[in-house]
């Protein structure tokens, strides 16, 4: 089965990307903390988290949003987007039993000195309705068939 990957020209200014809703489990946190090397208690230890921080349960850490982001953003380009830059702010946490939600649009199609094509997205990620998180990225797409981000080194990548 062929894999989708979004080229420059398939994307424009004012597009929105699919929603992605995930029910966050204890799995889901302490996952994305064991494999971002945080140990603090407060993303895999209930009692600490309710009893020490006074928050409802544990919480997702930075490390595992930006790992949500850069899924989001890669499942709408498909294998060929590549992620030159994100930067996002944490306004709220996103708790066990939280429905997370993600909606992107985007806001910014270009073509560097290199050639290479990048879309700038804006993503929101809710949690149970609540603003948690704003993303911003710049994308790397290809700018054709034979063209690919990941291929690109040196003067041709400028993130």
């Amino acid at each position: 089965m062929a894999t989708r990957s979004l080229t420059l020209a398939q994307v424009k200014p004012g597009d929105l990307l699919p929603p992605l809703a995930v029910e966050v489990s204890a799995t889901t946190v302490i996952l994305g903390a064991l494999a971002s090397r945080d140990w603090r208690p407060m993303h895999h230890d209930r009692d600490f988290a309710q009893q020490r921080n006074g928050v409802r349960d544990i919480f997702m850490n930075t490390p595992n949003q930006a790992a949500w982001f850069e899924r989001y953003l890669t499942d709408w380009t498909g294998p060929r987007g590549r992620l030159a830059r994100m930067r996002f702010g944490m306004k709220d946490s996103v708790f066990v039993g939280d429905r997370m939600e993600m909606r992107g649009i985007v806001e910014e199609v270009e073509r560097d000195s290199a050639g290479c094509g990048f879309a700038t997205v804006n993503v929101t990620l809710t949690a149970d309705g609540r603003p948690a998180t704003h993303c911003q990225a710049r994308v790397a797409l290809p700018v054709g068939g034979d063209d690919n981000p990941w291929r690109r080194k040196g003067d041709d990548w400028n993130p």
